[in-house]
């Protein structure tokens, strides 16, 4: 491994991301940095955040450079997740479109990682009893939905993930 010049330094605090932060990332959710590390790709040297996303066992490594543009962030401010959370309390506005275009429409704001967004979709697919059954395609949108959003209030709230989905359906229920 390369070491790291002070331009990659500058980049990576200018983005304020160091290791063991949590972080956003658009498509996959809540990760940990845990490393800033040089590595050397196809003969390039490379800066890159390691994002670790313990929940899918998986390990992203985001490049410095673009790291903004792929949208990853920081943790949402409790005022921001509040403001999405309230997004839960409105009424469904699910349209009479077809179901394959809805869902194209509901996959797109779960991967753009905005809690707003993603809480509209709980919203929207969320079921009390006495409500008609859902259909498989709309089980799986909305438990991603529900399990991006969760994961991103836990670790806002520093509450486990069970306590965070029980407190999400209270407010859906409730609405």
């Amino acid at each position: 491994m390369a070491a790291m010049t002070k331009e990659d330094k500058k980049n990576a605090e200018k983005l304020g991301f160091g290791a063991g932060d949590l972080v956003v990332y658009p498509t996959h959710g809540v990760g940990k940095i845990m490393a800033v590390e040089n590595q050397e790709i196809a003969g390039h040297s490379l800066n890159v955040f390691v994002v670790l996303f313990d929940k899918d066992r998986m390990t992203l490594r985001v490049p410095v450079a673009k790291a903004k543009n792929s949208g990853l962030r920081r943790l949402s401010t409790r005022k921001e997740m509040e403001t999405a959370l309230t997004k839960l309390k409105g009424r469904s506005r699910a349209k009479r479109t077809m179901w394959s275009r809805r869902a194209q429409e509901y996959e797109a704001k779960i991967n753009s990682g905005d809690p707003a967004s993603i809480a509209e979709v709980v919203r929207d697919l969320f079921r009390n009893a006495g409500q008609p059954e859902q259909s498989y395609s709309e089980r799986q949108i909305y438990q991603a939905a529900l399990d991006r959003l969760v994961r991103e209030f836990a670790a806002v709230e520093k509450i486990d993930e069970d306590t965070a989905v029980k407190r999400v359906e209270q407010m859906l229920s409730a609405a």
